[in-house]
């Protein structure tokens, strides 16, 4: 009997070390990413770890029903810079979900695709696929400050 025992023990442990996965799939805490969780207006927090310069500003408003962006920043221009496209988001087998866009005008597609993680009600972070170190964590805010919109932006 207590041979039986022990190999009912020692199989048992055999399957539940069989039973581990070492290429585990990232699980996200938080809110799933879709449309819908992502939309509303965000401000780019930090960039690489990093606040963004004294002055400098991006924000974007992702809306739900048609999948399209609208980005106001100042990173390349001496004033504020309007970006219109749509975006589409996707998700990848061991990678997660992942967010590209697409500029109106021809402009092209974002520089990269973004991978997802860490989303909640009030913040996200997007990492580069392609590059690891360009990790972006964006805030939820309230709106687009009017002064942006018109281009009226003045550095503090």
């Amino acid at each position: 009997m207590k041979k039986l025992f022990r190999f009912a023990v020692l199989s048992l442990a055999v399957a539940t070390l069989w039973a581990c996965d070492d290429d585990a799939e990232y699980v996200a805490p938080g809110m799933e990413v879709t449309a819908n969780n992502v939309s509303g207006t965000w401000q780019l927090e930090q960039w690489n770890g990093e606040p963004l310069a004294k002055g400098s500003f991006v924000y974007m408003e992702l809306t739900r029903k048609d999948k399209e962006f609208t980005i106001y920043q100042n990173l390349d221009s001496f004033g504020t810079r309007k970006l219109t496209g749509n975006y589409n988001i996707y998700t990848q087998e061991g990678v997660g979900s992942i967010i590209r866009g697409t500029y109106d005008y021809d402009k092209g597609d974002w520089g990269h695709r973004y991978i997802v993680r860490d989303l909640t009600e009030e913040s996200m972070t997007w990492i580069a696929k392609d590059d690891p170190t360009d990790v972006s964590i964006y805030k939820r805010c309230d709106g687009i400050p009017e002064n942006v919109v018109n281009g009226k932006f003045i550095a503090e």
